[in-house]
């Protein structure tokens, strides 16, 4: 009879040799992650109790079963071989100090190039709402990620002010900038640091994932010329929200409302240096709000003023993606289980992963009954997921070659 805190098999092999994770193993085949994991030189000198390969599984787990505790994790990922009778020996599950080195030591590098390898926009030309004209829509924001109120997580990431600067958070916090494809919320780049560093120079380091054939949304918050230089040279379409404040002179009107107009960088105000040609629609919505758009799309007849004005509403769309990812994957006021800076990396870049593998078997199955991706519940498709992780066939953690790999079931 095993101990407590070991699992039953029906073979002599180690967990190492096998481990059930179900829906991430498609999304993020065992091969690929051999290959990232050994490009970023983690190379393993001794077999382990856990391998690379069993980690980075693992911390996309721990995620996928946020708020559950470690042991608890590596509990639900191996309960499908317990229960399909596979093991004869027994198998103690790690400790929380076990699988805490075991992060340390992977780091997150892994994470973030199979974040790198695999996330990419979605949609097909047939996906619904995803599209515009031809231009692909995404969009840019930011949010943040509580961490746990360790030394180490306090002295790298510091806590923001809250109250005007007069308090501080109770956490120390991680700016995450990302961008995201509107009509099938998945993330494609992204980048995090401390609050220190702002949104808008995190929002720089994505643009090398813009193409041309994307119109890129973006509120207030994204302001500067610079950054709108940058973002337009990659050849994507931008639409804007900028200040009601803003100095745009008009400089020739349209036929369908909005103008033609420039923008420089402020350290050329005065002399209007170096403008950057930008076309202005300016709306109310109810009674006070007043938008006003730029983009560089200066064709009224390409996109006209009033299909650009309810286009920008799915600049929410991120919001919506930033929400899932931090409320209903991670749960109600979610604090980041890492004790240090580079462990809280590597895990947001975990829930990335893992969201745009749900976001991604939402576009198939949408695509399948022909819907529009956003009428699939994320909720529903989060708990379908959760209850078949441990009723998958399993797979070999170790590198692959001669005798490794996937598994039959």
């Amino acid at each position: 009879m095993p101990r407590p805190g070991q699992v039953k098999s029906s073979s002599d092999d180690r967990f190492s040799d096998r481990i059930a994770i179900g829906v991430l193993t498609r999304a993020f085949p065992p091969e690929l992650v051999d290959e990232v994991v050994a490009g970023c030189g983690r190379v393993e000198q001794r077999q382990r109790l856990l391998p690379d390969r069993v980690v980075v599984y693992f911390v996309l787990a721990m995620c996928l079963f946020s708020g559950q505790g470690y042991e608890e994790v590596a509990r639900l990922l191996t309960h499908g071989l317990e229960r399909m009778g596979r093991w004869k020996g027994t198998w103690r599950v790690p400790t929380t100090a076990a699988i805490g080195r075991a992060r340390l030591r992977l780091g997150p590098e892994p994470l973030k190039a199979l974040f790198a390898r695999v996330c990419r926009p979605v949609a097909t030309e047939e996906t619904s709402g995803a599209w515009y004209r031809g231009w692909r829509l995404v969009a840019v924001d930011g949010t943040t990620f509580d961490v746990p109120d360790t030394e180490a997580n306090a002295a790298f990431f510091g806590r923001p002010g809250v109250s005007r600067g007069q308090e501080k958070s109770a956490y120390p916090q991680v700016r995450v900038a990302a961008l995201a494809e509107c009509g099938t919320h998945a993330v494609f780049a992204a980048e995090a640091g401390p609050p220190a560093v702002h949104e808008t120079e995190l929002a720089q380091r994505l643009f090398s994932s813009l193409t041309p054939g994307m119109l890129l949304l973006a509120d207030r918050g994204f302001r500067g010329f610079d950054l709108w230089r940058a973002a337009a040279a990659t050849g994507a379409d931008l639409l804007w929200r900028v200040r009601n404040d803003a100095v745009l002179p008009v400089r020739a009107l349209l036929e369908d409302g909005s103008y033609l107009s420039e923008i420089v960088a402020a350290r050329d105000k005065n002399r209007r240096a170096n403008p950057a040609r930008v076309r202005v629609i300016e709306y109310t919505l109810g009674s006070e709000t007043v938008y006003r758009l730029i983009t560089t799309i200066l064709d009224p007849r390409a996109a006209s003023a009033a299909s650009l004005a309810a286009l920008y509403a799915q600049r929410w769309e991120i919001e919506s993606t930033l929400d899932e990812i931090k409320t209903h994957l991670g749960g109600p006021r979610l604090v980041l289980r890492s004790q240090h800076p580079r462990g809280a990396e590597q895990e947001i870049f975990a829930f990335l992963l893992v969201h745009h593998a749900l976001r991604d078997l939402m576009h198939q199955a949408a695509r399948q009954a022909d819907h529009d991706p956003d009428r699939v519940s994320f909720t529903r498709t989060l708990r379908v997921v959760r209850r078949h992780v441990t009723d998958q066939a399993a797979f070999s953690p170790l590198p692959a070659g001669p005798g490794t790999g996937h598994v039959p079931a």
